[in-house]
Formats: structure tokens, C-alpha cells, sequence
């Protein structure tokens, strides 16, 4: 019964047309080129490389992307137990037509070439928009993004703060932020001044929310602007800053593009819990790690200062889903948004929507999101997260609770779809 259950829930869950919450795609090629750019994603050569492929032979300068991927697919024999595997054999199925049980040397060319025949179409882009059922991407567009030649209304701008709150102390920063917004940053009055211009830009062009990845020793606070000011001028004499005034300049920019969301009503967006380069020898993309002492306790004052500002966070553990659960369940304004990263297995992301499905309001969580760098890698990670809540509200709520079936849909529905459109208004269809 469970299972012909929890089919009958998937079926309905696929039929769910998709806003996508957080993703990084590039709207001028949204779509891949070549077999490459779907196996250069960093989740195969972090895997490839783990398992012996060098680095080297993977990364070196100049090699073409046929080359590339011979070398790549060399590794996927070791790793064809991983999830990222079970996703590119999707993508090649259902959108190359390949039906080999395995990906590997002595197919791999197959495989290239008739990919390439489908990738060249010339509405190869609209065919995989149209059969991963998506009806909104957003982006992670960098500050100084012109936000031109693109549908803002299908690829959602938002504004990405890692660089403004973190390398403002990098003079090239520092001359691209006075080039976007018009005003140079001497002082926490003409800061503010500019972040206040990228709001009112982003926000013309259709932006639903700022969004950042966080250390895990971030603790955000205001900051005086008498010492902000004493910053940012040493910054404009080109003097450097030493470890606490540069956190303490990280702190006051980021108070105040939290206050500037607040103004302008966008979610703010808070990816919490990453260590950068903590394995510098490793692929691009594949250097960082999580912490597992990591506390959403120092964001408890920054949720209570902007109780009008929704926080989708995101975090990396199990553990720390436990903590994001309980915050919100009290704080009106934490949204328990998707599964990031490390967390996006399937193990993990059955436990940690269970939990968010038993304990916080069905208004308070955003399911999922793809955070894909290529459009070819939303149908498989939704599909797997459907089958995952499919399975949840089968076993969990139908079978556990006696709910009917319709009503665990709803549930479903609601989750999948209904909290982005809540949460980011102005993108239903």
C-alpha cells in the first residue's frame, strides 16, 4: 500500500510547475554547450578528483572540451554509487535518449556526439525550460551586473552581497561598487548612499530578494558609523585594514543592506555555515567545507531587529537543521529554505524535511531550490527531491496520521510551490 501511496502522491507532486528559488545560471547561456558543461559541474570533478582523477588532468589550461571530458568520465566508474551520478544518467536519458546502464570509457563518445546533436538545436533552451516545468529561475547576480539582454521576469535577479560585505577592503571592489551605484564608499553615509542606488536598480529590474554565503564565525551587529567611517576612510587613503576592522566593516555593511531590505521589502536570503578553502588543493569549486560548530545564536538579534524582513536560510549540516527547525518554529520571520550542498543528499534531506514537516508551520518552509549552474540539472534534483516528500507525506502524514490523500498533496503543493510565491512576491503565473 505504502509504495502504490507514494506513488500516486509523486504522480500529483509532478505535475507541480516550478519556481526555482536559487540557482546560478548565467542568463546569456543558460543552457550547455557540449557534454562538458553538464559533467564540469563541481559536484563530478570535486568526486572524479576524490577518487583519483588529478587535478591536473581535469583543470589544465587550454584543454578542449571533448579532452576534458574523456578525462572526467574516466572517474565516473568510481562514483557511480553517488547520487550527482544517478542525476547526469537522468539528464542523459530523458534528454539525450541514452539507455546504457553506465556512463564510461567505451561509451562515452556515443554518448558525446549525440548529446552535441541535441544541445545545437536552436530552441534547446525553451525544450529543457518546458520539460523541467520551470516557470522562474532566480540568479545570483553580482552587484555590478548590468541586468540586460534577459527576461528578468523568467530569470529572477537577485542580489548577491558576498563581495560587498566581505572584499569591500579590495580596491578593484571598491572601483567597481563606485562605478555601479555612483558613489564612492569614504564614508558609512555614502555607503549607504550606494547600496540604496543597487537596491533601487536591482529592484527596477524585477529583483526578489539579496542573498550571501556566511563564515561560520560571522556574527552580524550594527556597527557605529563613527567607526565605520574611521574604515572606510583608512580604505580610501589606501591604507589596509587589520583582521578586526575588517570584520567589524564586514558587520556594518552587512547591517545595513539587511536595513535596506528591510526598506525595500526583499527577503534576505542566508546561506550559513561555509569555510572557504579549507582544501586549497582541491577543483574549483570543490575547496570548501562546513563547520560543524557553527550556531544560528549570533543571528537571533538580527532576526529580532528586522521583524518585517523574511530570512530564507540555508545551512550545510544535519545537526544545524535541527537548530534551523527550531528557529522557525519561534521566529515569524525564518523561512527554512531547501537543501544546500552537503545537505542535498538524499539520506539528509529525508530527515531534515521530515523534521521541518512535524515541527514548523507549513507557511515557514521552501521545499527546495536547484542552486544548478546549467538548466539541465532542474529535472533531476527536483525529481529527486519530489520522490523524497512523496515519500515523506505518504509514510509521515497519510499512513501515519490517517490524512487523506488530497490533503498531504495540498501539504506538498504548498511547499513545493506555494511558500515561493508567498515568500517572493509577484512571481505566480
Amino acid at each position: 500500500m505504502s509504495s502504490a501511496l507514494t506513488q500516486g502522491i509523486l504522480r500529483e507532486l509532478n505535475q507541480i510547475r516550478l519556481l526555482d528559488p536559487h540557482s546560478h545560471i548565467n542568463p546569456h547561456a543558460a543552457a550547455s554547450r557540449n557534454l562538458t558543461d553538464i559533467l564540469g559541474y563541481h559536484y563530478y570533478t570535486e568526486l572524479v578528483h576524490s577518487a583519483g582523477i588529478p587535478r591536473e588532468a581535469i583543470e589544465a589550461p587550454g584543454i578542449d572540451p571533448r579532452q576534458r571530458c574523456e578525462r572526467i568520465v574516466a572517474g565516473l566508474p568510481q562514483i557511480q554509487n553517488t547520487v550527482q551520478y544517478s542525476w547526469f544518467q537522468e539528464i542523459c536519458r530523458e534528454f539525450f535518449g541514452f539507455e546504457e546502464p553506465t556512463i564510461e570509457p567505451r561509451n562515452w563518445e556515443r554518448l558525446y556526439d549525440s548529446a552535441q546533436r541535441v544541445l545545437d538545436q536552436p530552441d534547446w533552451e525553451a525544450q529543457v525550460i518546458e520539460r523541467s516545468q520551470l516557470e522562474g529561475v532566480f540568479l545570483t547576480n553580482d552587484f555590478d551586473d548590468p541586468l540586460e539582454g534577459f527576461d528578468t521576469a523568467f530569470y529572477v535577479p537577485c542580489l548577491r552581497t558576498d563581495e560587498l560585505v566581505f572584499k569591500i577592503s579590495n580596491p578593484a571592489v571598491r572601483a567597481r561598487f563606485q562605478s555601479a551605484s555612483g558613489s564612492n564608499p569614504a564614508s558609512a553615509k555614502e555607503l549607504r548612499t550606494g547600496l540604496a542606488a543597487l537596491f533601487e536598480r536591482f529592484v527596477s529590474r524585477g529583483a526578489r530578494a539579496c542573498a550571501i554565503s556566511l563564515p561560520p564565525d560571522f556574527t552580524p551587529e550594527p556597527i557605529p558609523d563613527a567607526q565605520a567611517d574611521i574604515l572606510l576612510e583608512k580604505l580610501a587613503r589606501g591604507l589596509p585594514l587589520d583582521p578586526t576592522g575588517l570584520r567589524r566593516l564586514s558587520q556594518a555593511i552587512f547591517w545595513a543592506i539587511a536595513s535596506l531590505c528591510d526598506e525595500y521589502r526583499l527577503p534576505f536570503d542566508l546561506m550559513i555555515g561555509v569555510n572557504r578553502q579549507v582544501y586549497p588543493a582541491g577543483v574549483f569549486q570543490g575547496q570548501d567545507l562546513f563547520d560543524s560548530r557553527c550556531s544560528l545564536f549570533p543571528y537571533a538579534g538580527l532576526f529580532r531587529a528586522f521583524p518585517r524582513v523574511a530570512f530564507p536560510v540555508s545551512v550545510l549540516s544535519v545537526g544545524l537543521n535541527q537548530e534551523l527547525v527550531a528557529y522557525s518554529w519561534i521566529f515569524p520571520n525564518v523561512i527554512a529554505h531547501g537543501h544546500w550542498w552537503y545537505a542535498n543528499i538524499p539520506a539528509f534531506i529525508l530527515a531534515d524535511c521530515r523534521a521541518r514537516l512535524q515541527a514548523v508551520p507549513e507557511t515557514k518552509q521552501i521545499g527546495y531550490y536547484s542552486d544548478m549552474y546549467k538548466l539541465e540539472f532542474a529535472l533531476p534534483k527536483f525529481s529527486m527531491y519530489r520522490r523524497i516528500l512523496a515519500t515523506a507525506l505518504a509514510e509521515d502524514f497519510v499512513i501515519g496520521r490517517g490524512w487523506p490523500e488530497e490533503r498531504a498533496i495540498a501539504l506538498g503543493r504548498t511547499v513545493l510551490r506555494g511558500n515561493v510565491e508567498r515568500v517572493f512576491p509577484h512571481l505566480g503565473k
